[in-house]
């Protein structure tokens, strides 16, 4: 249930450029920054974080990016993120349908994750979730995989998304239209 509506077209002009900066070039722009741009100086202080959370600047492979937030979004129970992200991302990273299940549903331990930097990926969304924390053990096996600017993307990656999933739950932004949604996903 939408608590704080998004803006709607026509947008005045100080909007109007906002969510152009925030999109795509001629991408409409989502609910959720539709809902950001309801406080203009917020949103434009979140662009250069999010904007290099996204970028290729951000030390981490688009997969690696993927798993971390549609994980994060899923145990803060952001529909709505992790649907934009499943959307547009899981298959340029080659999330499988089992693999999309298990990122919203399962472990880290499920047969769908063969690969051991996934498995990490996982664990350590899910030590942050539970713990604000990388117990010891889990870091010296991300150490063994993973540069310092990696672990440092991976914290802070998991935290913004932490942040996002936060604000879209409690504004009560609605889904894309057409958006998938945790129950299109369930394991097998």
């Amino acid at each position: 249930m939408t608590r704080i509506a998004p803006v709607q077209p026509p947008y005045d002009h100080d909007t109007s450029e906002q969510l152009a900066r925030m999109m795509p070039p001629g991408a409409e722009p989502i609910l959720l920054f539709r809902t950001f741009a309801k406080n203009l100086p917020m949103a434009s202080a979140m662009g250069s974080w999010g904007s290099y959370e996204l970028s290729r600047r951000l030390s981490l492979s688009m997969r690696d990016r993927e798993l971390l937030i549609d994980r994060t979004c899923a145990r803060c129970g952001c529909e709505y993120e992790w649907g934009v992200h499943i959307a547009f991302f899981a298959d340029r990273v080659g999330l499988s349908t089992g693999q999309i299940a298990s990122v919203t549903h399962g472990s880290p331990d499920d047969a769908c994750w063969t690969d051991e930097r996934d498995r990490l990926l996982i664990r350590a969304a899910d030590e942050l979730h539970d713990h604000a924390m990388i117990n010891d053990t889990l870091h010296d096996q991300l150490v063994a995989v993973f540069t310092e600017p990696e672990l440092l993307d991976i914290y802070m990656l998991c935290g913004w998304y932490h942040a996002i999933s936060y604000a879209a739950n409690a504004a009560g932004v609605d889904l894309e239209p057409g958006a998938p949604t945790f129950n299109d996903h369930q394991p097998a």
